[in-house]
């Protein structure tokens, strides 16, 4: 499975939080899943952890990859598929998410309700 996580979603695997469903967390860990981190929610939670709302350290990005995630870029293609989406959802870091998982054959894992009105995240 082709998996792209929203940011909550990362955000919860780095914290190990029962927030995240069981069922989420072993497709996570799977070694058959292929998990992808996006570069706006690097951004996203960036910004957050700039402006104090949430503790992490501030190389906390530089182990996504050892710890088996892959790292999607954004790109022009996933810029132009945004301008696309009907204003579902206000905020552009997951809208930018909605369009990766679109372009990138990605199924979105998000628990967020207007994110799945896209159709991207078909496994929550």
């Amino acid at each position: 499975m082709r998996v792209l996580l929203d940011t909550h979603v990362l955000l919860w695997w780095l914290a190990d939080s029962k927030s995240l469903r069981a069922a989420d967390k072993r497709l996570i860990a799977s070694p058959k899943s292929l998990v992808y981190v996006s570069a706006a929610s690097v951004w996203e939670v960036e910004i957050k952890r700039a402006l104090g709302k949430i503790e992490l350290p501030t190389d906390w990005a530089d182990h996504l990859e050892d710890g088996g995630f892959r790292l999607l870029s954004v790109t022009c293609q996933h810029a132009l598929q945004v301008t696309k989406l009907p204003p579902v959802h206000r905020d552009p870091f997951d809208r930018m998410l909605v369009a990766q998982a679109q372009v990138e054959g990605l199924v979105l894992l998000t628990y967020d309700s207007l994110v799945k009105k896209y159709g991207a995240s078909e496994l929550t």
